[in-house]
């Protein structure tokens, strides 16, 4: 390989999702264990590899998603390695041990097919929200990929009295089992986000985590229209 390049070769395969670099997912791919991506995603692979969009079990959790702004899924099998990829948005890698987590849909680069999934409301933010904020709700043994526009901080909520706010533009996920509770501020709604009129903030209370990117682009928000 030519000497300047090669810092950029893929490393040996230890897991079956991991970062190559900050911008890129890499998937180990086994023949029955299937992978759930964004339609798009897919920048390279090595192997056999086929793609199937938007299959039959996507279509009917994606019923649920009233507003018709969910992220297009594919599904993705067979054997070799898929590299993934989104604008160059930061790539964050979790393996969830039988737990879960909450992630904007917008977020979402790619999970195992067969973790328990599915699409939510978020409860308490209709009033300061328009109709609220969905959400795509992944639980089980199995990895997760999401992305983040720029670097992200994940804040540990503690489990105390105080809470956590954030900013909706901003966020990325949450632990489904946080309570969420939304705020409004009138004095604060030039100084906190980006968006138009009123400003209010998600609000977390529990034992979890809450995952932030430094984006605040309203446009990258999946909300419902009336």
């Amino acid at each position: 390989m030519n000497q300047p390049l090669a810092g950029y070769a893929p490393a040996p395969v230890t897991a079956r999702m991991e970062n190559h670099g900050n911008h890129m997912l890499k998937v180990a791919m086994q023949t029955g264990n299937d992978l759930l991506a964004r339609v798009g995603s897919m920048v390279a692979y090595e192997g056999f590899v086929q793609y199937e969009p938007n299959p039959p079990a996507v279509r009917q959790i994606a019923k649920d998603w009233m507003t018709g702004e969910g992220a297009p899924l594919m599904k993705c099998s067979g054997d070799g390695l898929l590299y993934l990829a989104d604008y160059g948005a930061n790539v964050v890698v979790i393996n969830l041990n039988g737990d879960g987590i909450s992630v904007n849909a917008t977020n979402l680069l790619a999970f195992d097919a067969h973790l328990t999934w599915g699409v939510e409301r978020v409860k308490g933010l209709a009033k300061f929200a328009g109709q609220g904020l969905w959400n795509t709700k992944i639980s089980g043994q199995g990895w997760v990929a999401l992305t983040s526009r720029g670097k992200p901080i994940v804040v540990d909520c503690g489990g105390g009295d105080d809470e956590t706010y954030v900013d909706p533009d901003a966020l990325v996920a949450w632990s489904p089992n946080l309570k969420v509770k939304g705020k409004r501020s009138f004095r604060a709604q030039s100084l906190i986000g980006r968006g138009s009129g009123e400003a209010y903030q998600m609000a977390f209370s529990g034992q979890g985590i809450v995952v932030v990117q430094p984006s605040e682009d309203s446009t990258d928000r999946l909300r419902v229209r009336g």
